[in-house]
């Protein structure tokens, strides 16, 4: 969970974990445990690789409000703009120009969001 909170920050987890119903109580420590325990603490790769690797395998796959999401966990990260714009032209040539605009609008909304001093 620290993990998670340090890389989504505590007011995206807590309300990711806030929901008091069956799904939500099996699911979240599901995730916790497997993709913030087993794959962010593996230190093979760090914090700033993966939050790439997400970027892009999230991008690819449509997922723009976890490429939000995670735009802000790469600032926090240590990913600067400029890398996050090396990213997105990567990603517009991989998986095409609509991709890449939609990636665009929700780095964009995360850049200008993002409060580095937020926990």
């Amino acid at each position: 969970m620290r993990v998670r909170r340090e890389v989504l920050g505590a007011a995206y987890v807590d309300a990711a974990i806030a929901p008091e119903d069956e799904l939500t109580s099996a699911f979240q420590p599901f995730m916790t445990e497997r993709c913030w325990g087993e794959i962010w603490t593996d230190e093979t790769l760090a914090r700033r690789e993966r939050s790439l690797i997400v970027l892009g395998m999230t991008a690819a796959s449509g997922h723009m409000g976890e490429v939000e999401t995670h735009t802000r966990g790469a600032l926090r990260n240590g990913i600067t703009v400029p890398e996050l714009l090396a990213v997105l032209k990567q990603i517009t040539i991989y998986c095409g120009v609509p991709t890449g605009v939609n990636t665009l609008k929700a780095m964009r909304k995360a850049i200008a969001d993002f409060d580095p001093a937020a926990p």
